[in-house]
């Protein structure tokens, strides 16, 4: 009989709802803030270097996202195509992350090193003359523009806010050093991003034009580190094991 009257008065109906979805909620929501690591750390997972950095907001930027996915199911036919599915972990320093949910073109979450530089640089400015079947629109401008890093800072200052460790500090420095080793630890410090970013694209020469710093550097050095940072050989046999 109560249940009847509920039913019926809109009002205390509509407020029983949000107290059962509240408390579902909480009950979703709440034991995350008191577990230390949400997600498994695994080895050879860093932040994005400035150049990556700047590479990833091109992409995301050109739409990049809305034709490729970085997210690979873990199926049969998903791994035999693309490779091991993808980890959690190595999406902890996306802000948003690019997992996607639509494939005009392929996954891209292991992209990296599948391809020279010389090839990526000529598939951006034009697709149909390396995949004739292709439906990619071309991005001949980016070869062409001029990079602009020049708040490269502070697009980093703001990524630290949401936990990604870049450092100011020496101690932070200190502390990446020991966390990723010297190598790496020498790209995430913010006051010398700028640097760090031109010597990157030096040494990559990503648009295989040394005598330029174009957006085309940042948007292939950021697509040559997808998928490269663990070392899936320690999972590859157990994982293609049940595939046989």
């Amino acid at each position: 009989m109560k249940h009847d009257k509920i039913e019926r008065n809109l009002g205390i109906l509509l407020v029983l709802t949000m107290v059962a979805i509240s408390v579902g909620g909480m009950v979703e929501i709440i034991p995350l803030f008191f577990i230390k690591e949400t997600v498994e750390k695994v080895e050879g997972v860093r932040p994005y270097k400035p150049l990556e950095l700047r590479g990833r907001d091109i992409y995301i930027r050109e739409g990049c996202y809305l034709c490729h996915s970085q997210m690979i199911r873990p199926f049969r036919d998903e791994a035999l195509r693309y490779g091991h599915y993808s980890l959690a972990a190595e999406s902890k320093y996306d802000h948003p992350f690019q997992w996607g949910s639509k494939r005009t073109g392929p996954d891209l979450a292991r992209v990296g090193g599948k391809y020279s530089n010389d090839w990526q640089t000529q598939h951006l400015i034009a697709p149909r003359s390396l995949v004739p079947q292709s439906v990619m629109p071309n991005y001949p401008w980016l070869a062409t523009t001029d990079l602009d890093y020049s708040d490269i800072n502070l697009r980093m200052r703001a990524l630290r806010k949401t936990g990604v460790p870049y450092s100011e500090s020496q101690a932070e420095y200190e502390r990446n050093v020991e966390e990723f080793g010297a190598d790496v630890a020498k790209y995430l410090h913010i006051p010398d991003a700028e640097k760090n970013l031109i010597g990157q694209a030096q040494q990559g020469n990503y648009d295989t034009n040394p005598d330029k710093l174009t957006e085309m550097d940042a948007l292939v050095a950021y697509l040559q580190m997808l998928g490269t940072l663990v070392d899936f050989k320690k999972y590859d046999d157990d994982y293609f094991v049940k595939f046989r």
